[in-house]
This record gives structure tokens, C-alpha cells and sequence, in this order.
């Protein structure tokens, strides 16, 4: 079995491992990966995998060395469970291998959560196991690139809405032409009537592939945050680029009502210890929100609005997402690097089949 391993402190620094494949026990399944997919999100996996703790979700046993989580489908191919038949498909959060095993739980809702002792204390949401029945690989490989991130495009959304946008009249996107950062401009454009205008902050590279979304009032390249308008504002920060963020504090000043961090995609421009001004920048974490909802509305209600939301922006993908399909995991070192370095075409979407 092979999988990529990801340096804890430096992680542009990857390496392929061979490592025999563990005897099942009881009650546990072997997942055979087919798909995944590989964006900035997993990025921000690995540059906040102490802070958050996706270290955590599937450990190597080697000090340092760390199995940046994905989103993908994998094949049950042995079983010791009644409740998990081989053959059975399913989707969901796995680590940056050829294969992994669980300890499958039905959750009542048709699904499998990891039982595995280890994970029973980090976000449920990351610990669940959808049944796929479509074998078509180009809807494991929508699914896999678009579910998780305009999940959390669709929750920054709902959460705005939640809070009635804390007053602003515009909302500025940081990292506008990231999955989840185009994704909520797209979500936010949505409603009929609003009160509020959309700005997305982006490089100067990626400035015409902004605007050609359709979903931002206004794009300005981060060269140009000092022409933000001076309005009640709020700040959805997907790169984690500390001047850019203290540029951004410091422009608005007082009319900056809210703040909020969400990825780090310019890891290397991540600096916390930079002080800014006005309001103090609060992480989002997508998990708290979904708790929230199902609390609210009951289990499951949140769950069909997010298929339902991100099935629909997903129509138009063609006209924003070009699909590159790699083989084997060795080529995933490839398509990180680029990745975590930020030199991927924002219109690609990175997929590895083993």
C-alpha cells in the first residue's frame, strides 16, 4: 500500500511510502480508494493540521510525518462487519493513500460513521461514510471536488444570512477565485434582493476569471484594496495572507464590522502574531455551524439544503471548472506542490484515480 507523506513543519516537503497493508480486526473494513480530489482546501488541512488537529484523523506513526486529508470514494474490498458488505462504495474524508481502514457504525441515516476510538473525540462531520450507487466516474469526481468546498461556501452563506451580514453593505471576498471563495460570491449573489454589494479580492493574474463568475459587483487585485469603498463592511478572508488582511483592517477601519478567517491557501503569508486593526479576526469553522442547524432545524435539514445548493451551482461548472484527471498516487505530489505554492490555474480541478 502505498500513500504520500506530508512534513508537519514544511509542508511543500513530500514523500511516497510503501508500507505493508495491516490484518482486519474485528468488526473493521478495508476502503480501496478509486478517486480523489486534490484543491487549495487540502492546503489549508495541512497548514492548520495542529491548530484544528487534521493530523489527527489518520495517523502515521512517524514523528513529523503527517497524511493530508481528502475527499474522494473508495470501494469496501474486505470486511469484517455485517453492517458493511464488500463491493459497497462510499464517499467521504480519507487520508492522502491507496487504501484506509475503518471501523464502520451504521448512523441511522443510511450512512457509516468511523467508530475507530481515535476519531470519536474530532468533528463528526469528517467521521461519515456516504453509499455512492452511481459507478460513473465523472460524478465521483464532481462530488469530490465541489461537495466539501461549496459545502463550506454554501455554510459561510447560511452563517452571513444567520447574522444578518452584521449590518455591512458590502462584503468583501479575500481569495475570490478559490472553490469556496468563488462559490460564496456566487451564493451571495443569489438572492433577488439584497442589501448588501459583493467584492472579490484576487491577484492580478486571476482578475479576469473573477469577473467573468458573473456573481461580484465589484473585483479588485490586492494591489487596489485601498480603493475599497469606506462603507459598514465585512471581511470573508479565504488565503490566510497576513498583510493582505491588515491591509484590509487598516483601510475600512470602524466601518470593518466583522472579520473572519476561513482558509489559509496563502500558507506562507499566514502570520498570526501580526497585529491588525478594528476588530479582532474570528476563524470559521464550518462543523459549528452545521451543529447549530441540525440543533435548530433537526438532523438531516441542513445536510439536503447543502446537496441541494452545491448540485446547483455545479450545473454551470463547465463555464468556471476544467476537470484533470490524474493516475496513480505518485502524481499527487505533483498537484499538491503546485497547490501549496500557489501556481495552480484557478480553473482547474485536480483529481488523482488510482
Amino acid at each position: 500500500m502505498q500513500r504520500l507523506l506530508t512534513d508537519h513543519k514544511t509542508i511543500t516537503k513530500t514523500r511516497l511510502e510503501d508500507i505493508p497493508s495491516v490484518p482486519l480486526g474485528e468488526g473493521q473494513a478495508r476502503l480501496k480508494l478509486d478517486s480523489f480530489a486534490l484543491t487549495s482546501n487540502n492546503v489549508t488541512y495541512a497548514a492548520s493540521g495542529f491548530a484544528i488537529g487534521y493530523w489527527n484523523f489518520f495517523p502515521t506513526g512517524i514523528d513529523g510525518q503527517g497524511l493530508v486529508p481528502v475527499w474522494g470514494t473508495a470501494e469496501v474490498v474486505e470486511s469484517d462487519s455485517a453492517d458493511l458488505p464488500v463491493g459497497t462504495r462510499l464517499y467521504g474524508f480519507y487520508p492522502l493513500a491507496e487504501e484506509l481502514v475503518i471501523l464502520p457504525q451504521a448512523d441511522g441515516q443510511g450512512g457509516f460513521v468511523d467508530a475507530a476510538l481515535h476519531r470519536a473525540e474530532l468533528p463528526a462531520v469528517y467521521n461519515r461514510y456516504t453509499p455512492v450507487r452511481s459507478s460513473d466516474p465523472a460524478d465521483d469526481h464532481m462530488r469530490a471536488l465541489l461537495q466539501p468546498l461549496l459545502a463550506t461556501s454554501y455554510l459561510l452563506f447560511d452563517w452571513l444570512i444567520d447574522n444578518a451580514c452584521f449590518g455591512a453593505e458590502q462584503i468583501i471576498i479575500g481569495s475570490a477565485s478559490s472553490k469556496t471563495g468563488l462559490g460564496l460570491c456566487k451564493y451571495l449573489a443569489e438572492p433577488t434582493e439584497r442589501a448588501y454589494k459583493i467584492i472579490g479580492l484576487t491577484s492580478e493574474g486571476n482578475r479576469s476569471f473573477v469577473e467573468g463568475l458573473g456573481a461580484c459587483d465589484q473585483v479588485l487585485t490586492y494591489d487596489e484594496i485601498a480603493q475599497l469603498p469606506a462603507v459598514d463592511s465585512v471581511y470573508v478572508d479565504m488565503s490566510g495572507n497576513a498583510q493582505v488582511k491588515a491591509q484590509v483592517h487598516s483601510t475600512l477601519g470602524a466601518h470593518l464590522k466583522h472579520s473572519s478567517a476561513v482558509g489559509i491557501s496563502h500558507w506562507d503569508q499566514f502570520q498570526p502574531q501580526i497585529k491588525v486593526e478594528g476588530v479582532k479576526p474570528q476563524f470559521f469553522f464550518a462543523p459549528a455551524q452545521i451543529a447549530k442547524r441540525r440543533e435548530e432545524w433537526g438532523p438531516g435539514v441542513m445536510e439536503k439544503q447543502i446537496t441541494a445548493a452545491w448540485k446547483r451551482l455545479a450545473k454551470d461548472a463547465s463555464s468556471w471548472l476544467d476537470v484533470k484527471v490524474h493516475t496513480g498516487i505518485g502524481t499527487a505530489a505533483e498537484v499538491y506542490a503546485a497547490l501549496a505554492e500557489g501556481t495552480a490555474n484557478p480553473r482547474d480541478g485536480h483529481i488523482i484515480t488510482l
